[in-house]
């Protein structure tokens, strides 16, 4: 066999590997935690957001106060 055959193997990298891979690591988690985070606001916060505006902008305090009332809730106002 001749000495060419044979192939020789490519060195670890030893030195800089914990720096490299911690690189690596950290931007993969910043990637992630935003993609996590704003996929969050807009699919849950912004919906949810709406959803109580809707709910304060129809709300009618007066007509809750009665019906609270009537049922008995409060023990310092009598049922008309």
């Amino acid at each position: 066999m001749s000495a060419k055959a044979v192939a020789t193997l490519a060195k670890p990298k030893m030195r800089g590997l914990l720096t490299d891979q911690i690189k690596k690591n950290l931007f993969i988690a910043t990637t992630l935690s935003l993609g996590t985070m704003f996929s969050y606001k807009f699919l849950v916060a912004d919906k949810r957001k709406l959803a109580y505006a809707e709910f304060y902008r129809t709300y009618d305090i007066e007509k809750e106060y009665n019906r609270m009332k009537q049922a008995g809730i409060f023990t310092s106002a009598r049922p008309a």
